[in-house]
């Protein structure tokens, strides 16, 4: 093999295997528009569902769930009272508290927010667990696991690794190697704008791509960048933008008024915050879906992933392929009562609140009280591995959940 004519010729396809390579752990999935809410009753066009036939009519049908109170609000603090309620919460050890109390705050003011201990901890404790109040946080190793992911891509092209390493000999704009700019990274946000770069300096590289950047979560609450692009499409962004939207994911003040919005600016009857921070970490509604998926299995008698998905999902897009959630309630649509239609139309529903409000839902949860002889639950832990190149040991949903829920519990008695 001729090195250099192989490397010159690897050259424009080096950087679609760095992007390919690099890594994040699963952040939320993409959440719909903040603003969803319950449907209004009054005024609807919609049909009402036709009352089911044979054993599903005598199947009664749980009372819809309420939409979650919203009392009065007295007048919004000022900035100087939440600022200073929440420099008492913050942890003593976090680096300039005055600048990441004033950031979340605006943050609850721009959403209009409750602002309560319980919310401001709940914040707080999220930004800690994933950042430890570090706006652009290190990822140890980074320019190891970037390269390491890199070789591996290589190898499913038969690119043996001495070619990588001469391809990645390319001088960058400021004069390093592209390999050695990928031994110097630190954070994604430095990957994310040696992304930029090489989109400019490679365009080839950019439409092989189909110009999309490969990094999908980023800043102090690791926010998912999809859910940042589709929450300002119905939400004003607080501040003067600088780039695109994912540039502002990288700020501090744009990571946290984006995992403010995600974690708290949507309705949910859950009992306890810990449910939130499970749906932080596997997409809204996933403890409340995964309960669903509990409830399914046991009426179907079928074993279910309880990850709070209902459907199957590419790109954050359901699919037309049945996912095996949908053929357990298929499989019990007599019983409900439901077409297969009535069944994939409330399930595309799944990441709305109006989800518990559907017949799907009501008529699954009423047949599964009766089975056990009591109320089953209504939200679950999602039982979820997480997955990355820099997870190096075995981390859960529930983990996360739990531990971000001891931070909360400490964060209230400060």
């Amino acid at each position: 093999m001729h090195c250099p004519r192989v490397a010159s010729l690897l050259l424009p396809i080096a950087p679609l295997l760095l992007a390919a390579c690099v890594s994040a752990p699963p952040g939320p999935v993409a959440a719909p528009p903040a603003t969803d809410r319950p449907p209004a009753v009054e005024g609807s066009t919609a049909s009402p569902p036709q009352a089911p036939q044979g054993e599903a009519a005598r199947v009664p049908t749980t009372p819809l769930p309420p939409v979650p109170a919203v009392p009065p609000r007295p007048a919004y603090p000022s900035e100087r009272e939440g600022v200073a309620t929440l420099l008492r919460l913050i942890p003593p050890s976090a680096q300039d508290r005055q600048g990441w109390a004033e950031d979340i705050f605006r943050a609850f003011a721009a959403l209009q927010l409750p602002p309560t201990r319980e919310h401001f901890c709940a914040a707080i404790s999220v930004i800690e667990q994933e950042s430890s109040f570090v706006a652009d946080p290190p990822v140890p190793g980074l320019g190891r696991i970037v390269r390491s992911e890199l070789y591996k891509k290589a190898a499913g092209y038969l690119v043996p690794t001495v070619v990588v390493d001469l391809a990645l000999l390319k001088r960058s704009r400021n004069g390093l190697t592209y390999g050695q700019r990928i031994d110097a990274l630190r954070t994604e946000r430095e990957m994310n704008a040696l992304f930029n770069e090489m989109v400019a300096e490679l365009p080839e590289f950019a439409k092989a791509l189909g110009n999309k950047n490969p990094i999908r979560t980023g800043g102090p609450m690791q926010v998912s960048v999809a859910f940042a692009e589709e929450h300002l499409s119905t939400h004003t962004f607080p501040y003067p933008r600088h780039g695109a939207v994912r540039d502002e994911v990288f700020t501090r003040r744009g990571g946290v008024y984006f995992g403010i919005a995600i974690l708290l600016d949507y309705p949910a009857n859950y009992p306890s915050m810990l449910y939130r921070f499970a749906d932080f970490n596997a997409g809204r509604y996933a403890a409340r879906d995964a309960a669903f998926q509990a409830a399914v299995a046991r009426l179907s008698g079928r074993q279910l992933a309880l990850d709070g998905d209902l459907l199957r999902y590419e790109d954050g897009k359901p699919l037309k392929a049945e996912s095996n959630t949908e053929a357990a309630l298929r499989s019990i649509a007599p019983r409900l009562g439901l077409s297969a239609a009535d069944i994939r139309r409330d399930l595309l529903l799944e990441k709305q609140y109006a989800f518990a409000q559907s017949p799907t839902w009501s008529r699954v949860m009423t047949l599964a009280d009766r089975a056990a002889g009591r109320a089953v639950p209504r939200e679950q832990m999602p039982q979820i591995r997480l997955e990355s190149p820099k997870i190096t040991r075995k981390l859960t949903t529930e983990w996360f959940a739990h531990r971000v829920d001891g931070r909360w519990q400490r964060c209230m008695a400060r």
